[in-house]
């Protein structure tokens, strides 16, 4: 018998477990935490949340989207000079390309693009899948890849604080793409994102967009593009650099073979057709463009470092917006001053080698006319090329020397043929080659308006990139002397005051020594006449000038170069009327002698009339700038004193009297000048329109011509001027028309219509204007020369 239970002996229930009613409140608090999360990060995503997620295109952007396009430069007559641009590329209408473009494109990269709204579920399926089984990813759609070139999702700027996670970023800018995406088809019509895509995609050789494509790789245009040279081009998108057909033909060609084969799995192309189109080969005419396009010239650096800084100040970039920038270069005056430049000095550098061959020496001379030793190894230092050298084989002078004489052909610039030889030339070699090169400056002004209408920097821009324009400074000869006559005409003085030609001394202090200098004519010979002040400087007469410059006070010369245009720094000497108070570009006389012509305002050089948006609309008009610098009468005389260069009896422009410049009673007004040892040839001519200045020389000042036969400006520089201005007179289009002068338009108070004593013994053959004495004091004394005038 079974013992009977105790009393509360009953057994206790065991607790309740709480943990899995704990584990699914958690887990379905994950879930809804995670549910809002995914809910919320296209949002956050798309706000760039605490700037985690990085910049995505606004609504304005995606509306608008900026694609990069090359700036286009013309020149004031419309011709289109040059395109500045990193991704080079010209948008062009979807009906103006070849249909096999967009065919080959949806063959290749999206055959359900029509089927999508920017995201193709299947193709992202099929990409995972191909990343779990160790393969590539893929299944973006054209819409996203459209995205991602268009608006930069993956650049560092568009980068948030998540962005530098590995894989996180890459899951970033996805999503960013897949946005963008759907924001693009709900904005585009399908045939508008294909014409954006096939505008803005690289196609490899910096050809960006199907218009630059077609040109670099077939020399043709979008619409003339046929199936095979289509999927050429469309396969390289995937690629461009390792389907490039220039650099890499058998892998472009088998990627092309590829996309037609695509085109016909997709029903574009029969099977005949694709064998045919396969068989047939890549056919390149290949042209690749530069980041500057056009023709190479010194303008264009100028151009471009004015139009560089304007962009920087507000906010533009002129190598990707589209900017069409009007200068006021005239194509036609640009291509005369090139041709009267290009002639004059190709028989100036034929007579320069001649004169140094027949003394049998280089034409790098001391001042006594005895070549320098080592010149070229001295020179070949300065070089960047002699520097990376140098460092290349420091402590191995022998390796240093062999690979400066090394020997390789190299194209050189040449006056014969075509410009460009090849010669076997070490570094030493082509340095001596180039050295014996005379070189060239010149440029034209409008002097009312301060429009520039030439500008010609050197010989050829390919080879000499310096610019003697406004790069290069040298002494001004005698072309500075009109700055002493008019810091006379503005306190006082008036042409037909007199000052007599003889020998002076000039005392002065310098340092606080007591100095003196003692000017001397060409010929050290005076003539003892009591000249007109526009008849010395007609003749360039040295002692006139330095006694009126001592009279007027050569800190005041000094004072009225700055006022008129020159910008570069002056020393107040004695000698500066002279041209050796400083160095002075061509730039900075051009400007100065158009005061004179522009009744004293001075004008600001302008080299860029507006610039417009892609679209067309002007964003920045350039107006002309001018101040009043001098007195209408004084601007007026200075006219009148510049043609004494013509008139005056032993003027030193009557050279121009050789050139068709003197119908419908024409007038000329200029300054020859010359340096002390013929280093610098200069010419500065004025006309009703126009203010012209020519610089010719040496790359060195101790490279020039030995006599004034050859090698003072009259000679070298005035030629080009004349050529020049025949070629311009003879374009009735230009408007720029032969006359005189106008009249003054204001009372002229002062006396300057007087009679200049001319030398009746000796005959005028030509003036000469340099320092140096040389072999033409026989001429002289010969009786076959006017005096000759001085620096």
């Amino acid at each position: 018998m079974s013992a009977p239970d105790s009393p509360n002996t009953t057994a206790p229930t065991p607790p309740t477990r709480k943990w899995p009613n704990i584990l699914s409140r958690t887990m379905w608090g994950f879930f809804v935490v995670g549910l809002g999360i995914f809910l919320l990060y296209p949002i956050l995503v798309s706000m760039n949340f605490l700037f985690l997620f990085g910049k995505s295109p606004s609504l304005e952007e995606l509306e608008n989207p900026k694609v990069e396009q090359p700036s286009e430069v013309y020149t004031a007559d419309g011709v289109l000079m040059g395109r500045y641009f990193r991704e080079n590329r010209s948008p062009v209408p979807l009906n103006q390309m070849s249909p096999w473009l967009t065919k080959a494109l949806i063959a290749t990269e999206d055959v359900r693009y029509y089927d999508h709204s920017g995201i193709d579920p299947t193709a992202i399926a099929r990409a995972v899948v191909g990343v779990v089984r160790g393969g590539s990813g893929g299944g973006s759609t054209i819409t996203q890849q459209l995205a991602k070139n268009l608006y930069r999702t993956r650049r560092e700027e568009n980068t948030g604080g998540l962005g530098h996670i590995p894989v996180l970023n890459t899951i970033i800018s996805k999503t960013k793409e897949w946005l963008t995406s759907v924001e693009l088809e709900r904005r585009y019509t399908k045939e508008e994102i294909l014409r954006l895509y096939l505008n803005t995609v690289d196609y490899g050789s910096s050809s960006f967009g199907i218009k630059v494509a077609a040109k670099t790789f077939f020399s043709t245009s979008p619409d003339s593009l046929q199936p095979e040279q289509a999927a050429m081009l469309i396969g390289a998108v995937n690629a461009p650099t390792a389907y490039n057909a220039r650099f890499h033909p058998e892998a472009a060609m088998r990627r092309r073979n590829l996309v037609l084969t695509r085109m016909g799995q997709a029903g574009f192309l029969t099977g005949a057709q694709v064998q045919e189109y396969q068989a047939r080969p890549l056919g390149l005419r290949y042209q690749v463009e530069k980041h500057v396009d056009g023709p190479e010239n010194y303008f264009r650096g100028a151009i471009s470092q004015q139009v560089a800084a304007w962009c920087k100040e507000n906010g533009y970039d002129m190598y990707r917006d589209g900017l069409k920038i009007y200068t006021t270069l005239d194509s036609r005056m640009q291509t005369y001053a090139e041709e009267a430049v290009h002639e004059r000095m190709k028989t100036l550098q034929r007579q320069f080698d001649n004169f140094w061959r027949n003394r049998g020496q280089n034409p790098w001379v001391d001042e006594k006319g005895n070549e320098i030793p080592d010149f070229i190894e001295t020179q070949i230092k300065r070089t960047e090329q002699y520097k990376e050298l140098a460092e290349r084989y420091k402590g191995r002078p022998e390796l240093l020397e062999e690979a400066l004489h090394r020997k390789r052909k190299i194209a050189v610039f040449t006056w014969k043929g075509d410009g460009v030889d090849s010669l076997n030339l070490s570094l030493l070699d082509s340095l001596a080659y180039y050295k014996h090169f005379l070189h060239a400056g010149m440029m034209t002004m409008d002097p009312f308006t301060g429009h520039i209408k030439a500008w010609v920097g050197g010989l050829d821009y390919k080879f000499f990139q310096y610019d003697h324009v406004k790069q290069g400074k040298r002494q001004a000869g005698s072309t500075f002397k009109p700055f002493v006559y008019l810091t006379a005409l503005d306190n006082g003085y008036t042409p037909c005051d007199r000052i007599r030609d003889q020998r002076v001394t000039i005392n002065y202090v310098e340092n606080g020594q007591p100095m003196e200098w003692q000017p001397d004519n060409v010929t050290r010979e005076y003539t003892g006449i009591n000249m007109t002040l526009r008849h010395a400087m007609a003749r360039s007469v040295n002692s006139v000038t330095a006694q009126l410059t001592e009279k007027v006070g050569w800190d005041n010369v000094v004072k009225y170069a700055h006022k008129v245009g020159i910008r570069s720094n002056l020393l107040a000497v004695p000698s500066i009327g002279l041209g050796s108070g400083g160095d002075v570009s061509v730039y900075e006389m051009v400007n100065a002698y158009s005061t004179f012509v522009n009744q004293g305002f001075r004008p600001e050089p302008m080299l860029i009339t507006r610039i417009e948006d892609q679209n067309g609309n002007v964003i920045k008009q350039f107006d002309p700038q001018q101040q009043r610098v001098l007195p209408t009468e004084t601007a007026w005389l200075m006219v009148y004193m510049l043609r004494g260069g013509m008139e005056e009896p032993g003027g030193t422009s009557q050279a121009l009297w050789d050139y068709e410049l003197w119908k419908k009673n024409n007038q000329i007004g200029g300054k020859t000048g010359t340096t002390s040892n013929y280093s610098d040839g200069w010419y500065m001519g004025i006309t009703k329109d126009l203010v012209t200045g020519v610089w010719v020389g040496g790359e060195d000042r101790s490279i020039h011509f030995q006599g004034s036969q050859q090698g003072e400006g009259g000679r070298m520089a005035l030629p080009i001027f004349g050529k020049y201005m025949e070629k311009v007179y003879r374009d009735p289009d230009l408007g720029i028309t032969m006359g005189p002068f106008p009249q003054p338009t204001v009372k002229i108070s002062k006396k300057y219509n007087c009679i200049s004593e001319a030398e009746p013994r000796r005959r005028r053959v030509e003036a000469v204007d340099t320092i140096v004495v040389d072999n033409l004091l026989e001429n002289l004394n010969n009786g076959t020369m006017a005096v000759p005038d001085s620096l």
